[in-house]
């Protein structure tokens, strides 16, 4: 089959492989997007649901870049839930529960909307490799796609296997064959490859469960959307149950531990901490008689229901003795059995910024093939690895987020400097910049740079250009209006008389207090939406804290400018210790501030190495 040119080649059609090659393509490259099946484009492959804490920030950062998980996300909705609604805003994490066939579709068609997106079918086999750099694919039938940069985007697939008790099985994910021959191909690269697990629950069918006895969580009243685009749920919300495992749940699984993969020791992978299978809550948190389940439907029409909090790698019959001891799932049909699935990454340290590969220019890593857990982790790394493989074909230069500007920019950098000991997954701990890096501003802090790059359409242009406008017609009115404690008292807001002028924004900044009850005293507040009213709110609450991580991101900045020049010999600079050194070398940290959060630098081996930056002509030449 004749494609039309290349520009840059996709491979793998799951979350990083989606947003990559849109993101490719919104950047003028021509794109090809190889899968093994078309249809599969975009499948939920675990839990039908996107977002959550940390999570979600991404998952706004992508929209706000242009991206299209957001979107599809919105589409496909059917339970928006705000999480840690009742702390602050900066640790807020939106998220929705999807139907899984909706938002499979929405994905597909948004990449059909993109004109230069082609998608070819069949297995990736090799890496054209020419003068050192990669300059295409060859496919298992020997055809070949040449192109300027190629991004991998495997998931799950090098090398998987899937685990149900003793009983092995080869595949990407139950029902997929895996890609075998270019991890072969990996493995000749002499790259560094590592194996990683996660896990899965069982699937359950919704009319054998007596959903009558559990408690249902109701989706939000008011539900938050992930696109800066959207404005409500284009779908019918639902409920989900919530039932517990129990002492006899527990008994029947530590019973037949010796019977799980994981503890039976068919597997060498490790697994997420953060997302533990019911074997390992059960031997880890063995004090515990119960855990929460959530039972999530897996969409409108579908009779399938996902039992969140229940992976496992037991065997058949023993998933279908615990899974009935459970309330309300006492005569519960499993319709899929849960299973581990172990597969190949690369070493991420191994990884410029840009998430390619040094030793092979012109290939691209993105996903869980990074060591990453999630969707949302992969398509934020599909986002960027996408832009850059179609900036390197241009000849321009590559996108760098840095950690004082998204949650993006943490994962990555987290990712290419300390590497994975397990599974990575996004939390709002993780950034040391939170409060400025919220999900509710990512537009503000994001498009800007989007559209420099030429990456945003007409009609977020437009949006965005209309929010900024009334955001800044709003933070007028109140920074341009002061006024007396006595004022204020008088409009029924409780004030220390201390005769203190304050401005509107000053005043909006006190506990409790919204800027509808400042509209007495700023009539004019009537005329600003409710959405650009709560905007202001959030700024004046964090406005003191804001003001100084500024500061601290400014000085991050500065150290961030001092480029670690490539020449630099780390083992010829004195004093550093011999681990130290394999670190350095193995990383090759770009900037002073990304080498100073190498696990293990010290605030002495920082300073030796910017005196040799300082005093070394050959590296000052």
């Amino acid at each position: 089959m004749k494609h039309a040119p290349i520009d840059v080649i996709i491979i793998g059609g799951g979350h990083a492989g989606a947003e990559a090659a849109h993101a490719a393509a919104r950047a003028g490259a021509r794109t090809a997007l190889v899968t093994m099946r078309a249809e599969t484009i975009g499948v939920m492959s675990c839990n039908p649901a996107i977002g959550g804490l940390g999570k979600g920030h991404l998952v706004r950062e992508i929209d706000a870049m242009g991206g299209i998980m957001g979107l599809a996300a919105d589409r496909s909705g059917i339970q928006f839930r705000l999480l840690n609604r009742r702390k602050g805003p900066a640790v807020r994490g939106p998220r929705t529960q999807s139907d899984r066939a909706l938002y499979k579709a929405a994905i597909q068609d948004l990449l059909a909307d993109q004109p230069l997106v082609q998608i070819v079918e069949g297995e990736v086999a090799d890496l054209i490799v020419e003068a050192g750099r990669v300059a295409g694919v060859r496919m298992a039938d020997e055809a070949e796609l040449r192109a300027g940069a190629v991004v991998l985007t495997t998931g799950t697939f090098l090398r998987g296997v899937i685990h149900i008790g003793d009983r092995k099985i080869e595949g990407g994910r139950l029902g997929d064959k895996p890609s075998n021959r270019l991890a072969q191909r990996l493995r000749d690269l002499a790259l560094p490859l590592g194996r990683l697990k996660t896990g899965t629950p069982p699937r359950l069918r919704s009319s054998s469960i007596a959903w009558d006895q559990l408690e249902m969580q109701p989706a939000d009243d008011d539900p938050t959307l992930f696109s800066f685009l959207s404005t409500r749920p284009t779908v019918r919300q639902i409920a989900c149950g919530i039932t517990h495992t129990n002492a006899g749940t527990h008994e029947i699984i530590t019973a037949n531990l010796s019977r799980s993969a994981m503890y039976g020791g068919h597997i060498e992978g490790v697994g997420p901490r953060y997302c533990p299978s019911i074997e390992d809550k059960v031997v880890r948190f063995a004090d515990k008689t119960s855990h929460q389940i959530f039972l999530e439907p897996e969409g409108l029409e579908s009779d399938v229901v996902y039992p969140n909090g229940i992976s496992t790698s037991l065997p058949e019959d023993v998933q279908e003795a615990y899974v009935r001891s459970i309330a309300g799932l006492e005569q519960a049909e499993i319709l899929q059995p849960g299973y581990a699935i172990e597969y190949d990454y690369v070493d991420p340290q191994r990884l410029s910024a840009e998430l390619e590969l040094p030793d092979l220019p012109g290939l691209f890593l993105a996903g869980q093939i990074n060591g990453t857990t999630g969707y949302e982790e992969a398509a934020a790394q599909g986002l960027i690895a996408g832009l850059n493989a179609a900036r390197r074909v241009a000849g321009e230069g590559p996108v760098i987020l840095g950690r004082a500007e998204a949650y993006i920019g943490v994962l990555i950098d987290d990712l290419v400097t300390r590497g994975v000991s397990e599974p990575y997954r996004m939390f709002t701990s993780r950034a040391e910049y939170r409060l400025t890096l919220r999900a509710d501003n990512a537009d503000q802090r994001l498009t800007p740079r989007a559209e420099a790059l030429g990456i945003v359409d007409d009609i977020r242009r437009a949006a965005f250009d209309a929010k900024l406008e009334a955001l800044e017609a709003g933070r007028a009115l109140l920074e341009t209006h002061s006024f007396t404690p006595k004022e204020v008292a008088a409009s029924g807001i409780s004030i220390n008389q201390d005769g203190q002028r304050r401005t509107g924004m000053e005043v909006l900044a006190f506990p409790d207090v919204t800027a509808r009850d400042l509209e007495m005293l700023i009539p004019a507040l009537t005329d600003t939406p409710a959405e650009i009213q709560e905007q202001l709110e959030i700024e004046a609450l964090y406005k003191t804290y804001v003001d100084r991580q500024q500061r601290d991101a400014d000085a991050l900045r500065r150290d961030e400018n001092m480029l670690i020049p490539d020449a630099l010999a780390y083992a010829e600079i004195g004093g550093l210790s011999n681990e130290l050194r394999g670190k350095l070398d193995r990383v090759r940290p770009r900037t002073l501030a990304q080498a100073g959060r190498i696990d293990g630098m010290t605030p002495a081996a920082l300073a030796l190495i910017l005196t040799r930056i300082r005093h070394d002509d050959r590296l000052r030449a």
